[in-house]
């Protein structure tokens, strides 16, 4: 699976490096094409619509960030066994994780479609009733796609923990082209407008989840759910998942009830700045494109060296894979900075909205330079080692006091509006960004692990 190079002694070549990395950043860029797409094919029935879409995209994300730490937690325990060649541990794990996904976000389906009125009220209060109409079409239909979203997820971390990001990329391409497909026929074929998006998201999402859950009983590969199925949770296994999902999860969680808060704060500016931050949200996840590719591989790579009990190597592959991240995020932000406003033509946007979104998105670039990569890739080495209580602390309390507070506190003193939001969030970065650099260098979350594995 690895080529070693002997003169070096490492565990990944860069031969291996570039064959982990690179379907990721295509993965992303398919997924952020066709994210851009969806908007602005649904931009043309309207803005009230991309604001409906974009508020339950909000809530979608929140309960897809939960399961996706669930699913890191099950990858990282299976990256360790991996690591100590230990695949039977490895598989066991794995199906347990799924097993536990499957189980968790068939219950919040149930409750997110049978309350979807009182969520959608409680979170986002009075909205214009065309926003709220179309908010509780998309949804209903989408809620629907939770499940096989988050099966997905589960089963594409535990090919990345194999390093096979290969399987991912083609699958994702499939969904993607399935959804691209779906809503050019449903929204204008159809005339079905959002609920044309929100079906087509369901039906890809359920397409791509069988068919990546079906690959993993092959023979062969280092984790394979054949002869391992069972219906009972096993609660020692669990647990280990656990360990470092929940923190995890309730990290991601709460960073993205924070955003829903500020969605609140938002919709007060009205339409054109709830529409410009849905664009903007769109846009300048090129801006952070290759960073989250880098972060995946940089999880998937740490925890192999963990499992190894190599904490040498995982410092290593961290800071090589922490310069590459900054090398890209330098490129790309030029590149926005000087196309923004050409890639905003794609959308049909009032010229208020648009000169807003310029702003938003010039300011994200230019803060990406320097502030993403230690608030976002340095943690994936810390949870890699099991150090996630940590980095759980340092993220909700930077997040309340500077992504909440400082929001709050620019908007009513300084009556900055939507730019005041993002200025709020680059100030949340650069203080995590802190706390990550510190503790790495402290060498304490190397003795995260003892007594956990």
């Amino acid at each position: 699976m690895r080529e070693k190079e002997k003169v070096l002694g490492t565990i990944y070549s860069n031969a291996d490096l570039k064959k982990l990395i690179l379907p990721l950043v295509m993965e992303q860029l398919l997924a952020i094409l066709v994210g851009m797409l969806d908007t602005v094919m649904i931009s043309g029935v309207g803005e009230a619509a991309v604001s409906g879409v974009s508020l339950v995209d909000n809530i979608n994300i929140l309960v897809i960030q939960v399961f996706s730490a669930l699913a890191t937690g099950g990858a990282v325990v299976a990256g360790h066994a991996l690591g100590r060649h230990n695949e039977e541990e490895a598989g066991r794990s794995a199906w347990q994780m799924v097993l536990f996904l499957l189980y968790a976000s068939a219950a919040t389906t149930v409750v997110l479609i049978g309350a979807h009125k009182p969520v959608l009220r409680g979170i986002f209060g009075q909205v214009e009733a065309e926003v709220m109409d179309s908010a509780v079409t998309y949804l209903i239909i989408t809620g629907l796609s939770i499940c096989p979203l988050a099966l997905y997820n589960g089963c594409a971390a535990l090919f990345r923990a194999m390093g096979n990001s290969r399987i991912t990329m083609y699958i994702s391409l499939l969904m993607n082209l399935l959804n691209l497909i779906g809503n050019a026929t449903l929204i204008f074929g159809f005339k079905m407008g959002v609920a044309g998006a929100a079906i087509s998201t369901t039906v890809s999402r359920t397409v791509a989840a069988v068919l990546i859950f079906y690959l993993l009983f092959r023979e062969g590969g280092a984790i394979c759910f054949r002869n391992r199925i069972t219906a009972k949770i096993n609660p020692e296994e669990t647990k280990r998942i656990l360990y470092i999902g929940v923190p995890n999860g309730l990290e991601n969680s709460l960073f993205q009830l924070g955003k829903i808060m500020l969605l609140s704060l938002v919709s007060t500016f009205g339409t054109s700045a709830i529409a410009a931050n849905a664009v903007c949200g769109t846009v300048a996840n090129f801006n952070i494109l290759p960073g989250m590719a880098i972060n995946m591989a940089l999880l998937s790579v740490a925890s192999y060296c963990v499992g190894a009990g190599d904490y040498g190597q995982a410092r290593y592959y961290t800071k090589k894979l922490m310069r590459l991240t900054s090398i890209c995020m330098i490129a790309v932000s030029v590149a926005m900075i000087l196309l923004c406003r050409m890639m905003l033509l794609l959308y049909h946007l009032t010229p208020e909205t648009e000169e807003l979104a310029v702003q938003v998105i010039r300011y994200h670039a230019f803060m990406c330079t320097f502030a993403w990569a230690p608030s976002f890739s340095l943690p994936n080495t810390l949870r890699a080692a099991g150090d996630v209580v940590w980095t759980m602390m340092i993220a909700i309390v930077s997040m309340w006091v500077f992504r909440i507070g400082s929001a709050y506190f620019i908007s009513n003193i300084f009556h900055l509006g939507l730019m005041g939001i993002w200025i709020a969030m680059t100030i949340d970065w650069i203080f995590r960004g802190i706390c990550y650099e510190a503790r790495f260098h402290s060498g304490k979350w190397e003795k995260a692990m003892k007594g956990k594995a």
